[in-house]
């Protein structure tokens, strides 16, 4: 399959969850190109943008298995 270039957003509203978060990153880790993550705990949460490659199906797996998350919001998009 091709690999594409896309990009995801993170919204990690229940600090609790930040563990499983960390860990499907890591699990999908080969795929990520760059990952940057901004604390805002005054507004009471954090939000992680990850820069990626790989196929549709990868790229799938990652959010899917993030979007499942309850406390975590997640938005990608990918390259034409």
């Amino acid at each position: 399959m091709e690999k594409r270039i896309g990009t995801a957003i993170i919204i990690l509203e229940d600090q609790e969850k930040a563990d499983q978060l960390n860990r499907i990153i890591s699990d999908h880790s080969k795929m990520i190109l760059g990952r940057q993550g901004l604390p805002l705990h005054e507004r009471g949460f954090n939000i992680i943008s990850l820069v990626l490659e790989g196929t549709t199906d990868e790229l799938g797996s990652l959010t899917g298995k993030i979007g499942k998350i309850p406390g975590i919001r997640i938005k990608s998009v990918l390259a034409s």
